[in-house]
């Protein structure tokens, strides 16, 4: 039985990926932060299956005791500060965590288990500001963001290890992925729990950032199964994992509204406070090499995506509000 570790078990891609894992028949291990809070309600359902552990990504000691105690054979680094609005005002924190937690990281798994396959959590943030439509593994970066700048030092510090220390270790430069798992203060999912509420009597109006801002969003799921796929290659290589289609801010929320039979143009106004200092107007990932080399193609379409998520917040909110 092979053995994985999570960093990031608690969040919505951690969630899917430990749901894939045991699947497969692995026996699957979890890193999370110690917290007052009860975080579990992602994984709730498969909780009694998974082997959790305390750990921090600022705390290497931990790490390398978990490592120690685990003897992985696959680790999935998904732990961030990953929400983007809030590395401005966390910009410290988010290096912490997104760019030098995966050294930490890499280096504890060095020295306790290099033989191990690593996989990291890369973003198409990191191309921010783009330099070619559609971004593919060789489009330059430009990071438009504290977490954007922490995600390509991640990205180049599993490179730097991959070369100088001949481990395993890949990066997936994965576009929006979205769920219903996605967190509240995520714009999907601020929309798609709008709507419920607003439909539901609970809500007037939904307050929104830049409504043109183009995403390349996929489904979480669907992902997930791309992570584990890099783990399986004979060698180990980056790889851009995106739908290859990119819709607008507004047409989600079009979307979202008409599913719940509703007018988006009645309820939805644009709020300064939640418009970037610096904006990312287009991401459009190319995933070719994906295809190619993984077999990789996603599942779910963009309509789909949305009809779910919407879905899921009314059967939320109604479950509520009984």
């Amino acid at each position: 039985m092979k053995k994985a570790l999570i960093t990031g078990i608690t969040g919505q891609d951690g969630s899917y990926l430990a749901e894939l894992l045991l699947e497969k028949g692995y026996e699957v291990h979890g890193l999370m932060r110690r917290s007052s809070n009860d975080t579990l309600d992602r994984i709730e359902h498969i909780k009694d299956r998974l082997h959790l552990h305390l750990g921090d990504l600022l705390d290497e000691m931990s790490i390398i005791q978990v490592l120690e105690a685990v003897q992985p054979d696959e680790i999935y680094n998904l732990a961030a500060q990953s929400f983007v609005h809030a590395s401005w005002s966390q910009p410290v924190l988010t290096g912490e965590f997104t760019a030098l937690g995966v050294t930490r990281m890499l280096d504890a798994m060095r020295y306790v288990c290099p033989k191990a396959k690593f996989y990291q959590a890369s973003s198409s943030e990191m191309y921010g500001k783009v330099h070619a439509v559609p971004q593919n593994e060789d489009t330059p970066f430009h990071p438009r963001s504290p977490y954007a700048v922490a995600k390509v030092y991640g990205h180049y510090i599993t490179m730097n290890y991959r070369e100088s220390y001949k481990l395993f270790a890949v990066s997936g430069i994965l576009f929006n992925h979205e769920s219903p798992r996605r967190g509240l203060e995520f714009v999907t999912r601020k929309v798609t729990d709008g709507v419920a509420r607003i439909k539901l009597g609970l809500a007037t109006e939904l307050r929104m950032g830049n409504l043109d801002a183009k995403r390349d969003w996929g489904f979480a799921g669907d992902y997930v199964n791309a992570m584990y796929l890099m783990l399986q290659q004979p060698d180990p290589d980056d790889y851009v994992i995106a739908t290859g289609e990119t819709h607008s801010v507004r047409e989600f929320i079009e979307l979202a509204f008409a599913r719940a039979g509703l007018d988006y143009k009645k309820y939805v106004t644009v709020d300064p406070k939640f418009l970037r200092p610096a904006e990312v107007d287009l991401l459009l990932g190319d995933a070719k090499k994906a295809e190619k080399k993984l077999g990789w193609k996603p599942d779910i379409t963009f309509e789909g995506l949305v009809n779910m998520m919407v879905d899921s917040d009314l059967a939320r909110w109604k479950h509520h509000t009984r």
